[in-house]
Protein backbone atom coordinates (compact mmCIF):
# COMPACT_ATOMS: atom_id res chain seq x y z
CA UNK A 1 0.00 0.00 0.00
CA UNK A 2 1.60 3.38 -1.19
CA UNK A 3 1.39 6.61 0.97
CA UNK A 4 -1.81 8.38 0.22
CA UNK A 5 -1.18 12.04 -1.21
CA UNK A 6 -4.06 13.12 1.14
CA UNK A 7 -5.15 15.76 -1.19
CA UNK A 8 -7.94 16.62 1.85
CA UNK A 9 -5.28 16.85 4.66
CA UNK A 10 -7.14 14.36 6.74
CA UNK A 11 -4.64 11.76 7.90
CA UNK A 12 -4.61 11.68 11.66
CA UNK A 13 -2.75 9.52 14.72
CA UNK A 14 -4.80 7.83 17.50
CA UNK A 15 -3.22 5.94 20.52
CA UNK A 16 -4.73 2.76 21.41
CA UNK A 17 -3.50 0.35 23.84
CA UNK A 18 -0.12 1.59 23.90
CA UNK A 19 0.38 1.78 20.38
CA UNK A 20 -0.25 4.68 17.23
CA UNK A 21 -2.29 4.02 14.60
CA UNK A 22 -2.76 6.21 11.75
CA UNK A 23 -6.27 6.75 9.95
CA UNK A 24 -8.43 8.60 7.62
CA UNK A 25 -10.90 11.04 9.16
CA UNK A 26 -13.73 11.86 7.38
CA UNK A 27 -14.69 14.81 9.31
CA UNK A 28 -11.36 16.28 8.90
CA UNK A 29 -11.54 15.35 5.30
CA UNK A 30 -15.49 17.78 5.11
CA UNK A 31 -13.50 20.24 7.31
CA UNK A 32 -10.84 21.01 4.26
CA UNK A 33 -13.09 21.23 1.59
CA UNK A 34 -14.54 17.60 0.40
CA UNK A 35 -18.28 18.50 1.41
CA UNK A 36 -21.06 16.41 1.82
CA UNK A 37 -19.64 13.37 3.37
CA UNK A 38 -22.04 13.62 6.44
CA UNK A 39 -25.08 12.75 4.40
CA UNK A 40 -23.33 9.93 3.08
CA UNK A 41 -24.60 6.62 3.31
CA UNK A 42 -22.28 4.30 5.90
CA UNK A 43 -21.53 2.09 2.91
CA UNK A 44 -20.54 4.90 0.83
CA UNK A 45 -18.07 6.65 3.45
CA UNK A 46 -16.41 3.17 4.11
CA UNK A 47 -15.61 3.38 0.18
CA UNK A 48 -14.87 7.18 0.59
CA UNK A 49 -12.22 6.08 3.11
CA UNK A 50 -10.71 3.62 0.99
CA UNK A 51 -10.59 6.18 -1.99
CA UNK A 52 -8.62 8.27 0.70
CA UNK A 53 -6.28 6.20 1.76
CA UNK A 54 -5.12 5.16 -1.24
CA UNK A 55 -4.91 8.14 -3.36
CA UNK A 56 -2.07 7.96 -5.61
CA UNK A 57 -3.17 10.25 -8.38
CA UNK A 58 -3.44 7.57 -10.94
CA UNK A 59 -5.94 4.87 -10.32
CA UNK A 60 -7.37 6.95 -7.05
CA UNK A 61 -7.07 10.74 -8.32
CA UNK A 62 -8.86 14.00 -6.10
CA UNK A 63 -11.20 13.91 -9.05
CA UNK A 64 -12.59 10.00 -8.23
CA UNK A 65 -12.71 10.68 -4.39
CA UNK A 66 -14.36 13.46 -5.06
CA UNK A 67 -17.23 11.91 -7.15
CA UNK A 68 -17.84 9.21 -4.41
CA UNK A 69 -18.32 12.74 -1.46
CA UNK A 70 -21.06 14.14 -4.06
CA UNK A 71 -22.55 11.01 -4.51
CA UNK A 72 -26.15 12.46 -3.34
CA UNK A 73 -25.78 15.90 -5.13
CA UNK A 74 -24.35 15.25 -8.03
CA UNK A 75 -26.50 12.69 -10.01
CA UNK A 76 -23.47 13.13 -13.00
CA UNK A 77 -21.06 11.16 -10.70
CA UNK A 78 -23.39 8.07 -11.51
CA UNK A 79 -21.07 6.50 -14.60
CA UNK A 80 -17.65 7.49 -12.66
CA UNK A 81 -15.31 4.82 -12.34
CA UNK A 82 -13.41 4.17 -9.27
CA UNK A 83 -10.47 2.17 -8.13
CA UNK A 84 -11.12 -0.09 -4.82
CA UNK A 85 -8.88 -1.96 -3.00
CA UNK A 86 -10.10 -4.47 -0.78
CA UNK A 87 -8.49 -5.04 2.83
CA UNK A 88 -8.83 -9.02 2.10
CA UNK A 89 -10.05 -11.73 -0.43
CA UNK A 90 -12.28 -14.49 0.27
CA UNK A 91 -12.50 -17.81 -2.18
CA UNK A 92 -13.64 -21.20 -1.91
CA UNK A 93 -12.18 -24.38 -3.47
CA UNK A 94 -13.34 -24.11 -6.86
CA UNK A 95 -12.35 -21.11 -7.52
CA UNK A 96 -9.09 -21.19 -5.63
CA UNK A 97 -7.28 -23.94 -6.85
CA UNK A 98 -6.50 -22.30 -10.14
CA UNK A 99 -5.58 -18.77 -8.18
CA UNK A 100 -2.84 -21.21 -5.96
CA UNK A 101 -2.34 -22.71 -9.71
CA UNK A 102 -1.46 -19.56 -11.63
CA UNK A 103 0.40 -18.16 -8.20
CA UNK A 104 3.16 -22.12 -8.08
CA UNK A 105 3.34 -20.92 -11.89
CA UNK A 106 4.52 -17.31 -11.48
CA UNK A 107 6.91 -18.59 -9.01
CA UNK A 108 8.15 -21.28 -11.27
CA UNK A 109 8.84 -18.27 -14.23
CA UNK A 110 10.21 -15.90 -11.72
CA UNK A 111 12.52 -19.15 -10.67
CA UNK A 112 13.46 -20.10 -14.23
CA UNK A 113 13.93 -16.32 -15.12
CA UNK A 114 16.78 -15.89 -12.14
CA UNK A 115 14.30 -14.38 -9.57
CA UNK A 116 13.63 -15.02 -6.27
CA UNK A 117 10.46 -17.37 -6.23
CA UNK A 118 9.74 -16.61 -2.41
CA UNK A 119 8.56 -13.12 -3.77
CA UNK A 120 5.08 -14.40 -5.37
CA UNK A 121 2.94 -14.03 -2.66
CA UNK A 122 -0.91 -12.85 -2.08
CA UNK A 123 -0.02 -9.07 -1.16
CA UNK A 124 -3.10 -9.10 1.02
CA UNK A 125 -4.91 -11.24 2.91
CA UNK A 126 -6.87 -14.13 1.31
CA UNK A 127 -8.66 -17.34 2.93
CA UNK A 128 -9.95 -20.47 0.68
CA UNK A 129 -12.59 -21.81 2.62
CA UNK A 130 -13.06 -25.38 1.15
CA UNK A 131 -17.21 -25.88 1.00
CA UNK A 132 -17.92 -26.87 -2.52
CA UNK A 133 -16.69 -30.41 -2.57
CA UNK A 134 -19.05 -32.10 -0.02
CA UNK A 135 -21.61 -34.83 -1.54
CA UNK A 136 -23.85 -36.28 0.96
CA UNK A 137 -23.54 -39.88 0.78
CA UNK A 138 -25.04 -40.79 4.15
CA UNK A 139 -27.59 -38.93 6.38
CA UNK A 140 -30.14 -39.61 8.89
CA UNK A 141 -27.75 -41.64 11.33
CA UNK A 142 -25.36 -40.17 14.00
CA UNK A 143 -22.51 -40.83 11.82
CA UNK A 144 -23.61 -39.38 8.58
CA UNK A 145 -21.77 -36.53 8.85
CA UNK A 146 -18.21 -37.84 9.88
CA UNK A 147 -18.57 -40.38 6.98
CA UNK A 148 -19.59 -37.77 4.65
CA UNK A 149 -16.45 -35.44 5.30
CA UNK A 150 -14.30 -38.98 5.36
CA UNK A 151 -15.55 -40.30 1.81
CA UNK A 152 -15.34 -35.97 0.59
CA UNK A 153 -11.36 -36.33 1.56
CA UNK A 154 -10.84 -39.55 0.12
CA UNK A 155 -12.15 -37.95 -3.46
CA UNK A 156 -10.47 -34.81 -3.16
CA UNK A 157 -7.07 -35.90 -1.75
CA UNK A 158 -4.67 -34.51 -4.55
CA UNK A 159 -6.94 -31.02 -4.39
CA UNK A 160 -6.38 -30.99 -0.80
CA UNK A 161 -2.69 -31.75 -0.20
CA UNK A 162 -2.45 -29.16 -3.25
CA UNK A 163 -4.05 -26.48 -0.97
CA UNK A 164 -2.26 -27.68 2.09
CA UNK A 165 0.93 -26.87 0.39
CA UNK A 166 0.09 -23.53 -1.15
CA UNK A 167 -1.30 -22.63 2.27
CA UNK A 168 2.49 -23.63 3.75
CA UNK A 169 4.29 -22.14 1.02
CA UNK A 170 2.48 -18.40 0.49
CA UNK A 171 2.19 -16.00 2.94
CA UNK A 172 -1.04 -14.54 3.02
CA UNK A 173 -2.92 -17.35 2.45
CA UNK A 174 -5.04 -19.37 4.60
CA UNK A 175 -6.85 -22.31 3.89
CA UNK A 176 -10.41 -23.33 6.31
CA UNK A 177 -10.52 -26.93 5.75
CA UNK A 178 -13.09 -29.09 4.92
CA UNK A 179 -16.28 -29.82 7.32
CA UNK A 180 -16.31 -26.19 8.90
CA UNK A 181 -19.07 -24.55 7.34
CA UNK A 182 -20.07 -23.01 3.75
CA UNK A 183 -17.95 -19.77 3.30
CA UNK A 184 -20.24 -17.00 3.41
CA UNK A 185 -21.09 -18.35 7.11
CA UNK A 186 -17.53 -18.74 8.20
CA UNK A 187 -16.89 -15.00 6.60
CA UNK A 188 -19.99 -14.09 8.58
CA UNK A 189 -18.35 -15.69 11.98
CA UNK A 190 -14.92 -15.58 11.85
CA UNK A 191 -13.29 -13.98 9.04
CA UNK A 192 -14.90 -10.83 9.14
CA UNK A 193 -13.26 -8.19 11.58
CA UNK A 194 -14.13 -4.46 12.53
CA UNK A 195 -10.81 -2.91 11.39
CA UNK A 196 -7.98 -3.99 9.83
CA UNK A 197 -4.10 -2.80 10.33
CA UNK A 198 -1.48 -2.93 7.94
CA UNK A 199 2.22 -1.86 8.62
CA UNK A 200 4.70 -0.42 6.16
CA UNK A 201 8.09 1.97 6.39
CA UNK A 202 7.06 1.69 10.43
CA UNK A 203 4.02 2.93 10.81
CA UNK A 204 1.00 1.12 11.21
CA UNK A 205 -2.75 2.55 9.62
CA UNK A 206 -6.15 1.36 10.57
CA UNK A 207 -9.01 0.53 8.40
CA UNK A 208 -12.16 -0.85 7.93
CA UNK A 209 -12.56 -4.57 6.67
CA UNK A 210 -13.72 -4.55 2.89
CA UNK A 211 -13.45 -7.80 0.90
CA UNK A 212 -13.80 -9.48 -2.03
CA UNK A 213 -15.12 -13.02 -2.86
CA UNK A 214 -15.97 -15.29 -5.63
CA UNK A 215 -18.72 -16.83 -3.43
CA UNK A 216 -21.93 -15.39 -4.62
CA UNK A 217 -22.89 -15.26 -1.21
CA UNK A 218 -20.56 -13.00 -0.43
CA UNK A 219 -22.02 -10.02 0.05
CA UNK A 220 -23.92 -11.37 3.12
CA UNK A 221 -20.99 -10.06 5.07
CA UNK A 222 -22.72 -6.48 4.47
CA UNK A 223 -25.14 -6.91 6.79
CA UNK A 224 -22.54 -7.02 9.87
CA UNK A 225 -20.95 -3.48 8.04
CA UNK A 226 -18.17 -5.12 6.07
CA UNK A 227 -18.03 -3.43 2.72
CA UNK A 228 -18.22 -6.73 0.46
CA UNK A 229 -18.44 -7.20 -3.22
CA UNK A 230 -18.54 -10.61 -5.20
CA UNK A 231 -15.96 -10.42 -8.23
CA UNK A 232 -15.03 -13.28 -10.83
CA UNK A 233 -11.75 -15.39 -10.24
CA UNK A 234 -9.80 -13.38 -13.01
CA UNK A 235 -11.05 -9.98 -10.50
CA UNK A 236 -10.21 -11.61 -7.22
CA UNK A 237 -6.48 -12.68 -8.27
CA UNK A 238 -5.85 -9.23 -9.48
CA UNK A 239 -6.86 -8.48 -6.00
CA UNK A 240 -4.78 -10.44 -4.60
CA UNK A 241 -1.97 -9.32 -5.65
CA UNK A 242 -2.29 -5.38 -4.97
CA UNK A 243 -4.19 -4.25 -8.27
CA UNK A 244 -7.34 -2.48 -7.65
CA UNK A 245 -10.71 -3.17 -8.61
CA UNK A 246 -11.95 -1.11 -11.09
CA UNK A 247 -15.98 -0.61 -10.73
CA UNK A 248 -18.54 2.01 -11.71
CA UNK A 249 -19.87 4.22 -8.86
CA UNK A 250 -22.63 1.92 -7.25
CA UNK A 251 -26.12 2.76 -6.33
CA UNK A 252 -27.03 2.54 -2.92
CA UNK A 253 -30.47 1.66 -1.78
CA UNK A 254 -32.02 2.54 1.72
CA UNK A 255 -34.64 0.67 3.38
CA UNK A 256 -36.37 0.97 6.29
Amino acid sequence: MSKSLDSFNCRRTLTAGGAEYAYFDLIEAEKNGLTGISQLPYSMKVLLENLLRNEDGRSVTKESIQAVAGWLTDKGTAGVEIAYRPARVLMQDFTGVPAVVDLAAMRDAMASLGGDPQKINPLVPVDLVIDHSVIVDEFGTPMAFARNVELEYERNEERYKFLKWGQQAFRNFRVVPPGTGICHQVNLEYLGQVVWTNTEDGETTAYPDTCVGTDSHTTMINGLGVLGWGVGGIEAEAAMLGQPVSMLLPEVIGFR
